[in-house]
């Protein structure tokens, strides 16, 4: 890139080179004529002039075109920048297709730097998720939850260390096959400007009506869908804007029950609802989460007491791992963030 901007900033002292070469040969060649009083130049002469017509209406176009990538050469220097591929993530292709867990997720030493100049956001992670467990993340903003979501999701690759579903890194399955068994419902729901049915059936598109309205009455949608104008057939707007936030929420719980994926993700699936509104959507996934494998990013300690393990985070490292119970009996951070969180004062985010 940094030579094609040199090369055009020649365009305009080239033009001006030929401009006066072309006057030069003129002049001598007029000379030569006045001089010589040679009949035989000045065909020569009006041969010159017909060829300089012709190649002047060229360069001309040659110079225009230059100019352009002249005027244009900021932005292409920032298209370069976007396009190189210093410390970005490329999408892997290709491995073999994952059929099912049949033990665990185990994180091997896992660390996560986004950008090579920048502080890790993970490091050194060891813990393991047994098959049927719920393992729920705490910690302040910044700690390193939805990080370790990104890497269970295939978002990222670790910078170090492995993820290993049963023994087996997860690089070596093809992220498609692997992304099949995983549900999400996280903080941000995207819904789309279609049919309330449509929206649902997105996890499963192949699924019958009778599937798509199984799922919405596990999760606590049923009744406030057919409370709408065309019931399952409304069409919900643009990113949902005719739903509350609760019924946003209940309807992407829908599309994860629908795909009925073997790993469940919540990334503070709860974080934005009223009470009312998370009562219902924690109802649903009580029932859901059973016989499954679930991450919880927690925002609300209330929601994760009956999590079989607790990973506290703080700078991309856990330091504090155990039970509800285990963990307010050490008496440290969990403990710290469930008082304040008693009294009122914080939620943890």
């Amino acid at each position: 890139m940094e030579k094609q901007e040199r090369l055009i900033k020649l365009t305009q002292p080239i033009n001006q080179s030929l401009t006066i070469s072309t006057v030069g040969l003129l002049l001598i060649l007029g000379f030569l004529i006045l001089r010589n009083e040679e009949a035989l130049l000045i065909p020569a002469l009006f041969t010159f002039i017909a060829a300089l017509n012709r190649l002047s209406g060229q360069l001309g176009g040659f110079a225009q075109v230059f100019s352009g990538f002249a005027n244009n050469s900021g932005k292409m220097s920032r298209l370069n920048e976007i396009l190189a591929n210093e410390d970005k993530e490329w999408t892997r292709l290709g491995g073999k297709p994952f059929q099912a867990l049949a033990e665990k997720i185990e994180f091997d030493n896992v660390s996560l730097c986004y950008f090579s100049d920048q502080a890790p956001a993970l490091q050194h992670l060891n813990f393991v998720m047994p098959r049927g467990s719920v393992t729920a993340l705490v910690g302040s903003s910044g700690a390193g939850k939805s990080s370790i979501a990104d890497l269970l999701t295939g978002l990222y690759e670790p910078t170090e260390g492995q993820i290993k579903i049963d023994g087996t890194s997860l690089q070596v399955y093809s992220l498609e096959s692997w992304r099949k068994k995983l549900g999400v419902v996280s903080q941000d729901t995207f819904v789309f400007n279609d049919s309330i049915i449509e929206n649902i059936r997105y996890g499963k598109p192949e699924a019958s009506e009778t599937e798509v309205i199984s799922a919405a009455k596990d999760a606590q949608a049923h009744d406030f869908i057919l409370a709408l104008p065309q019931g399952y057939e409304t069409v919900v707007g643009e990113r949902g804007y005719r739903l509350s936030g609760g019924q946003r929420q209940r309807l992407a719980l829908a599309r994860a029950i629908l795909k009925q994926p073997e790993v469940l993700i919540l990334d503070e699936a709860t974080s934005a609802l009223d009470s009312q509104s998370e009562r219902l959507v924690q109802q649903a996934l009580a029932m859901f989460q059973r016989d499954r494998t679930v991450l919880v990013v927690a925002h609300r300690l209330s929601t994760i007491t009956e999590a079989d393990q607790i990973l506290v985070l703080e700078q991309g490292e856990i330091i504090e791992r155990g039970t509800h119970q285990e963990l307010l009996n050490q008496g440290e951070q969990y403990n710290h963030y469930w008082q304040l969180q008693g009294q009122g004062e914080v939620t943890v985010n």
